[in-house]
């Protein structure tokens, strides 16, 4: 086992929260000049997700960060240009097109990967390969079909054939139209020098788990290995020639390693006050949500709707560098419903309020209804705030 040097530096949980926050594009002036490929590029990895309320996953990252940026821009600075590419990664991320060598270890696993929840067709995947090849780029229903049945699991030969492709390198998708997966060759779609497996196992996770930190700011040995879903012990065996630095925070109670960047100067400037997506990697990991902001996080999606306590799709509200609320929300024409607010105190009221006028301008909604307010006393007070916020 790799002996690591004791920390040098000790972090209040305050330091450590605001050094997350700066890491992960939250405090001080935005860049917008960079935009969302520069978002992107902070992040380096964006989870998307089937789910749209406000919009879907991967555009509500970026307006976290920038504010009121098109949508459409969005999806064109993910992928034109092949600036990106999607694959595995925390989950199905959208990762900048040069880490493309950095997953040559996913891919080598999956090629290497002995059983498979799905049976190949003979003679399928060359199929596909071939018609990409002369046709190329295509969704799996332009391939053939994705659906055996109206089953969300029952692929067909051909999706079984074209994401085994995609797990394995030799086809990328570049796009997703309508949300469906446009896929294409990666020798058409990877610039070719980044088109390559060359870099070994090691080399990959060093690479990975400093982006992570960096990414991260500071963050234990599980907060790192999850961000790109590595597991521990690949995690242990390169964080010692990671770049990254060991640091103990208060409270953590954990080893804790930082970006040496994010320590060289204490972290300063506006805090973003904003709707979160519940896939933001600044809250996709509940541990570390708890650990950092004393705030229990959970996606009720999946959760039967007797039992959801905050709602279908809540949205943390970001304000002063605290969590400080929830908000459930729905759109109906030109309004924005808050189906189920949820407020710490009095004091988020002004910031619930600012985080939902913004997020209507933002999907061009020109009002905003709330239903339910967890907190009966304040909502007369949240109801006056959205009507001067309104304007």
């Amino acid at each position: 086992m790799t002996t690591l040097p004791r920390p040098a530096l000790s972090l209040t949980a305050d330091d450590a929260r605001r050094i997350v926050l700066r890491a992960q594009g939250f405090l001080g002036v935005p860049d917008r000049r960079a935009g969302v490929r520069g978002v992107l590029r902070r992040l380096g990895a964006v989870q998307l997700d089937t789910i749209s309320v406000l919009a879907r996953s991967h555009e509500l990252v970026p307006y976290a960060r920038l504010g009121a940026v098109g949508r459409k821009p969005v999806e064109s600075a993910y992928w034109k240009d092949t600036h990106a590419f999607e694959y595995w990664s925390h989950a199905a991320c959208i990762l900048p097109v040069e880490e493309w060598p950095h997953f040559a270890f996913r891919r080598r696993a999956y090629r290497n990967r002995p059983h498979w929840n799905h049976e190949l067709p003979e003679g399928t995947y060359d199929q596909v390969i071939k018609q990409l090849r002369a046709e190329g780029p295509l969704t799996a229903t332009e391939l053939g079909g994705a659906k055996k049945t109206n089953d969300w699991w029952d692929w067909s030969g051909t999706k079984v054939a074209v994401e085994r492709a995609l797990m394995y390198g030799e086809v990328v998708c570049v796009e997703r139209r309508g949300w469906k997966r446009l896929y294409d060759l990666a020798e058409r779609a990877i610039p070719q020098p980044l088109l390559h497996d060359e870099l070994d196992d090691g080399e990959c996770m060093r690479r990975l788990v400093r982006l992570a930190g960096e990414a991260l700011g500071v963050g234990t040995r599980a907060d790192i290995a999850d961000y790109h879903r590595l597991k521990g012990e690949q995690v242990d065996a390169v964080i010692a020639d990671s770049g990254l630095v060991p640091v103990e925070v208060e409270g953590w109670g954990k080893a804790a390693w930082a970006d040496p960047r994010a320590l060289a100067s204490p972290p300063r400037g506006r805090h973003r006050t904003t709707l979160l997506s519940p896939f933001d990697s600044l809250v996709w990991e509940r541990a570390r949500t708890e650990r950092i902001f004393g705030f229990t996080h959970r996606l009720e999606a999946y959760v039967p709707k007797p039992k959801r306590v905050y709602g279908y799709f809540a949205m943390p509200v970001l304000a002063g560098g605290r969590l400080v609320g929830r908000v459930d929300p729905a759109r109906e024409g030109r309004t924005l419903v808050a189906r189920q607010v949820t407020l710490d105190g009095p004091k988020a009221v002004p910031a619930v309020a600012q985080a939902l006028v913004e997020a209507a301008s933002w999907v061009n909604c020109t009002d905003v209804r709330v239903e339910r307010v967890d907190t009966p006393d304040l909502r007369e007070p949240l109801a006056r705030e959205l009507v001067r916020a309104l304007g």
